[in-house]
Order: C-alpha cells, then sequence, then structure tokens
C-alpha cells in the first residue's frame, strides 16, 4: 500500500519584500503616530501617565511605572530608535499632546507577519475614537504595505485588551500556557491576529466606524465596531461570550 500524499501549504506569490516602519509617521482625523522622542513627547507622555492614580496602565507592562519624569525619560531614550520594537507616541489632533504609546514589534519581513504592541494608553486616550484611530491606522500601514498577519499579544489575564483585540477585528488564536515571566510572576499569553485575506473587509469597517457621520452631536456612537467586525472574525474568544 503507497504512503498518502501529504498535504502542505497552498502557494505564497513571491512578492517584494514589505518594508520595515522605520520613522514613519501616520496621520488621521483624529490622531498622529509618529516616532518616539524623548524630548518631543516625554514630558507630555509622563503628564498624561500621571492621571492614572492607581498606576493600572502599567499592570501588565514589563516595565514602569515611574514615579518620577527624570526616570521615565531614561526610558524613553532607552527605547527611541529601536528597530525591533519600533515605539510611537500617540498624539490627539484637538489637543495637541501626546498621551499614548505603541509598537510594532517581531518585526518579519521574510514571513510579512508584524506585531503590535506595548500598548499604552493614558486616561486622555483610553476610550477615544483617537485610541481606535491609532489602532486603525497602524494595521493599515502594515497591510497596505505588504504584510500577510497583523498580531496581538497579551496576558492572559488582561481581558481589557483580549476584548480590545476581539473589537478591533483580530480573531482569537489561543492561550501558550507559561510563555513568559515577567515582574517576577507568570504570564500565560493570549494570542490574536488578522490577515491580509480578511483586510478589505476589515478596512471598511474602520471607514465606517470613523466617519464622523457615525457620531451624534454628543460624540455618542451610532453603530459600535465591534458590531461591524464580529462579523469578519475567524474565532472569538471564548473567555469574553
Amino acid at each position: 500500500m503507497s504512503a498518502s500524499t501529504p498535504q502542505i501549504g497552498e502557494p505564497v506569490a513571491d512578492t517584494e519584500t514589505p518594508p520595515t516602519p522605520d520613522n514613519i509617521t501616520l496621520s488621521g482625523r483624529y490622531v498622529s503616530v509618529s516616532p518616539l522622542s524623548a524630548d518631543k513627547h516625554g514630558t507630555q507622555l509622563f503628564s498624561a501617565n500621571r492621571r492614572d492614580e492607581q498606576n493600572l496602565i502599567w499592570t501588565y507592562m514589563p516595565y514602569g511605572p515611574f514615579d518620577t519624569l527624570e526616570s521615565y525619560i531614561a526610558w524613553l531614550r532607552s527605547v527611541e530608535g529601536l528597530r525591533d520594537p519600533v515605539y510611537f507616541a500617540l498624539t490627539r489632533r484637538d489637543t495637541g499632546e501626546a498621551c499614548g504609546v505603541a509598537s510594532y514589534l517581531r518585526i518579519k519581513p521574510r514571513d510579512r507577519s508584524i506585531e503590535v504592541g506595548h500598548i499604552n494608553f493614558s486616561p486622555l486616550l483610553q476610550n477615544t475614537v483617537a485610541a481606535t484611530e491609532a489602532m486603525f491606522l497602524m494595521m493599515q500601514w502594515a497591510f497596505d504595505n505588504g504584510y500577510r498577519r497583523y498580531e496581538w499579544k497579551c496576558d492572559a489575564l488582561n481581558l481589557r485588551s483580549r476584548r480590545a483585540a476581539q473589537r478591533l477585528g483580530l480573531s482569537y488564536e489561543g492561550i501558550f500556557r507559561q510563555a513568559t515571566v515577567y515582574k517576577g510572576r507568570n504570564r500565560d499569553t493570549a494570542w490574536f491576529a488578522a490577515i491580509d485575506k480578511e483586510w478589505l473587509r476589515l478596512k471598511g469597517c474602520f471607514q465606517t466606524y470613523l466617519d464622523p457621520d457615525n457620531f451624534d452631536s454628543d460624540g455618542v456612537q451610532k453603530v459600535s465596531l465591534s458590531a461591524l467586525t464580529g462579523k469578519i472574525l475567524f474565532k472569538r474568544d471564548p473567555t469574553l461570550s
């Protein structure tokens, strides 16, 4: 009896290797995403972060909280200019103030895979349209430049991050148990991702949601992003059901 023919993955077109996100600036209606600079953004970011009096934004980060401006500036200087992760400051266009940080990391142009992470939104950015647009701009840059896979990973105990990933249209892919250790404690890591085959529909969801006509005169949304992206998810996070 002859052995059966093994199954193999579908062919991937040999296209140009996508660029790395060095020195890029992304501009939207509500937010701009620009290379992180200790000199330019440090004081604003520190002030914005201090509005979180309980330091909750640092709970699941491998660094922080920072008690002084000097210690925060020192950390910014240690990461600005890195090529992986590549850190960005998120600046609200209505106030002109930097009030959040995000990065691209685990950048693999050959595999056309990239991750978004080190996401740290101060209270001035949390739950705003600007925050959603920042995540859209970063996802859009990745897919528009030839990446096939866009990843999001977080501590499995960080339900807020898991909800955010699913809301943004990233599908749940499972839990990696005892994946890392940080701040002296275990981290099981929850994985989410979107792929290029989903991008056009996801882009339409973001465009519909971010359209000014989707918000009434008080800024209340008419259609939620979750309602739009939920129809595209490959798999939902069972913990959030």
